[in-house]
């Protein structure tokens, strides 16, 4: 019993598009492009559902699903649930942690030498000026210690002369003692 050449033509038709279908599934599940993109809707979904625990938003899901949860679940979410500073913290953190992983593009590195070079063609007579005041400080500074220190060293010789021609006096003051070694 031979099938029609009609039946045998629809057949081939169906086991075309049937196979079609398969390539196009097969197609966009290693494409690249399709994989990146599931991917980041997954995180898009994960980040979503972790900024709405810590926000606090989405109440009436949080109150539903808080029903079935145990006790030590609903003790976590009331701890993160509604702190938009720790998300802020943990957000700046995670792209301080990202930004660190991924490299510099060639515009980026561009940029930064271009900066590097500005700041040596711009800062060395900021830096001059700087050397140049902090010498003038250094000398005045200098000076001002010189004349400290003879100062010092003036009082020190005037002390000094004091304690000599008074040491002679005190032991003639008559107050019974005597200067010179005891027997």
């Amino acid at each position: 019993m031979g099938t029609s050449t009609e039946e045998l033509s629809s057949d081939i038709a169906q086991t075309r598009q049937s196979l079609a279908q398969d390539v196009d599934a097969l197609q966009d599940k290693v494409s690249p492009a399709a994989i990146m993109e599931r991917r980041k809707a997954a995180v898009r979904g994960r980040l979503s559902t972790a900024r709405d625990r810590v926000m606090g938003g989405g109440q009436d899901a949080v109150q539903g699903v808080s029903g079935a949860r145990s006790g030590a679940g609903e003790a976590i979410e009331q701890r993160v649930e509604g702190s938009p500073l720790a998300a802020g913290l943990v957000a700046f953190g995670a792209g301080l942690v990202i930004a660190g992983l991924i490299p510099a593009s060639k515009v980026e590195a561009q940029g930064a030498q271009r900066l590097q070079e500005a700041v040596k063609e711009h800062g060395q007579p900021v830096i001059d000026e700087a050397r140049s005041a902090a010498q003038q400080v250094g000398e005045q500074l200098k000076d001002k210690a010189a004349e400290a220190a003879s100062e010092v060293k003036a009082s020190a010789q005037e002390s000094t002369e004091r304690v000599k021609e008074e040491a002679p006096t005190s032991s003639s003051t008559g107050d019974g003692f005597t200067s010179g070694p005891r027997v």
